[in-house]
């Protein structure tokens, strides 16, 4: 039960950081970098991979418990 109860919370949070790292990499500065880098900020990278790798533990831990 308590493994279930994680792996939910590492779920929601996964989707969270996801659609956080989302939302940055919309904003007008991020684009703006974007553009003339051609790449992502490393804040947007960090979200997107942190919040994956939470999402897939999450999503384990679920269906494992």
């Amino acid at each position: 039960m308590i493994t279930r109860a994680i792996g939910i919370a590492l779920l929601i949070a996964g989707i969270g950081m996801v659609f956080w790292g989302y939302q940055i990499s919309e904003s007008l500065t991020v684009q703006l970098t974007s553009k003339i880098s051609g790449a992502l900020p490393d804040e947007v990278m960090y979200r997107y991979i942190a919040g994956s790798a939470s999402g897939i533990a999450g999503l384990f831990l679920v269906l494992k418990g």
